[in-house]
């Protein structure tokens, strides 16, 4: 194998999990870190009302890239199924077609964000005391939207190649930048959110040309020249096919949050700044167990393509003990010190009494998610993906929107409510993967790798 291309079908599966899975989790550690930070200078340095605006706007940029970060999936399964069988004559041709698909995508949205900000922001009842912010970070993250989906592109490919070291090594340098231009932008130079949103541009630029420098210094497949950049059909069939499921997913998972954001906003005018910053911590209370659950993705790929069955059901099983054990931690803290953590953001009283309630409620789904998302990853590294599909749906559209509305909105609930959903969702969720895992239905789907040219 090459330098990019790590075994996962030999050797302890503990072993091999968590020395490709740790990488993976600091990676997402740190990105959610700097996430948090940023809100955190957000809300010490500008007013409540910017601290809305851009919890809002975030939420709304976060739709289309974990949209994208879908379609990445499907090329990542697809590159580690093809070293699993030892076929590396078509590496190249899925690098080049999943590169080119996402930079077309990115374009696009860049240019057609200013057209649907106004409305879309209206439609999730944001303040008016708050739309200028919420507009200025949207248009302005989205402008720059083709690094977020390069990063995650490059990101995904290393990573199905057997390297998950590099990408965190690049996330943290881009972390660090982060932080230390919206010091400059939002701390010192009074830039608000264009200037949370100018800093994030340009820390994602960075990552992505610390990516293709690396890659390039090492002999990596893909050269990154203009004329590499091209579609070939079979290969976008097939990546379309299985990232198009997961991408879908993603869609409904943040379509949940985005309907969320707005009943909050009824709730109260600074309900959408509390779900925001929770929403903030919540991601990187979560992330851990979806860094498993994407390397468990990465190695069931490969040993699917081995046709190692056992190996595949030991990797979801420990993946599920090292996610559940990170996650149960930070459940703890939470529910030890929520209002220490939310001053961390802000301290105004308003704030901070919708913010308590909001995660006394939602952080029970801390212990529940992490199984869900270990299920996540047998099914979509096996190219069962539909089924992840339809997990993820019914979750975030038949259970997370209406339990939420319910709880919060016509019982009223209020936060509290609104926040209870989610654990409601996501042992719905985790209750139906189960039954399907159960069924041993799964181990019959397997990418037909001669299918796809």
């Amino acid at each position: 194998m090459s330098k990019f291309e790590k075994d996962l079908t030999s050797g302890s599966v503990i072993k091999n999990l968590i020395l490709f899975s740790l990488p993976f989790v600091l990676s997402n550690f740190i990105q959610s870190l700097y996430s948090v930070c940023d809100m955190i200078i957000i809300g010490n340095y500008t007013s409540v009302e910017c601290l809305n605006g851009v919890s809002n706007a975030t939420q709304l940029t976060m739709l289309f890239t974990n949209a994208v970060i879908g379609l990445s999936v499907g090329g990542t399964v697809l590159i580690g199924q093809y070293i699993g069988s030892g076929n590396k004559g078509e590496i190249k041709k899925s690098i080049a077609t999943l590169f080119t698909l996402l930079l077309i995508i990115g374009v696009s949205l860049s240019l057609i964000s200013p057209l649907i900000c106004s409305p879309v922001l209206k439609l999730m009842h944001v303040d008016a005391d708050c739309m200028g912010y919420a507009t200025s970070y949207f248009i302005t993250v989205m402008s720059g939207t083709v690094f977020v989906f390069a990063y995650n592109a490059l990101a995904g490919v290393m990573r199905g190649m057997g390297d998950s070291k590099h990408p965190m090594i690049f996330v943290a340098i881009a972390a660090a930048v982060n932080i230390g231009l919206d010091l400059i932008f939002v701390g010192a130079c009074g830039m608000e959110a264009f200037g949370a949103a100018l800093a994030t541009i340009i820390s994602q630029a960075i990552s992505v040309i610390l990516c293709i420098v690396y890659l390039r210094r090492n002999d990596f497949v893909f050269d990154f020249h203009p004329k590499s950049f091209r579609i070939d059909k079979p290969k976008l069939k097939t990546i379309t096919r299985i990232g198009f499921p997961t991408m879908l997913n993603n869609i409904c998972t943040s379509l949940s949050f985005v309907f969320l954001m707005s009943m909050a906003n009824i709730t109260s005018s600074s309900g959408g700044g509390a779900v925001g910053v929770v929403g903030k911590y919540n991601g990187f209370a979560i992330l851990p167990a979806i860094g498993v659950s994407s390397a468990i993705s990465a190695m069931v790929a490969q040993n699917f393509g081995a046709g190692n069955i056992k190996r595949v059901k030991r990797t979801l099983f420990d993946g599920m003990i090292i996610a559940e054990g990170i996650t149960v931690v930070i459940f703890i803290l939470t529910r030890l010190f929520p209002e220490q953590i939310l001053r961390l953001f802000n301290d105004d009283e308003v704030f901070l009494e919708l913010g308590k309630e909001y995660i006394s409620s939602f952080s029970f789904d801390y212990i529940i998610v992490p199984f869900q998302f270990c299920f996540s990853g047998l099914f979509i590294g096996s190219g069962h993906t539909a089924f992840a599909l339809l997990s993820g749906m019914c979750s975030s559209l038949l259970f997370r929107i209406p339990f939420c509305w319910l709880l919060g909105i016509v019982l009223e609930g209020g936060m509290k409510g609104i926040g209870a959903g989610a654990p409601i969702a996501s042992l719905a969720a985790t209750m139906i993967s189960l039954v399907f895992f159960l069924t041993g239905k799964w181990k019959k789907q397997k990418l037909k790798l001669g299918e796809t040219g």
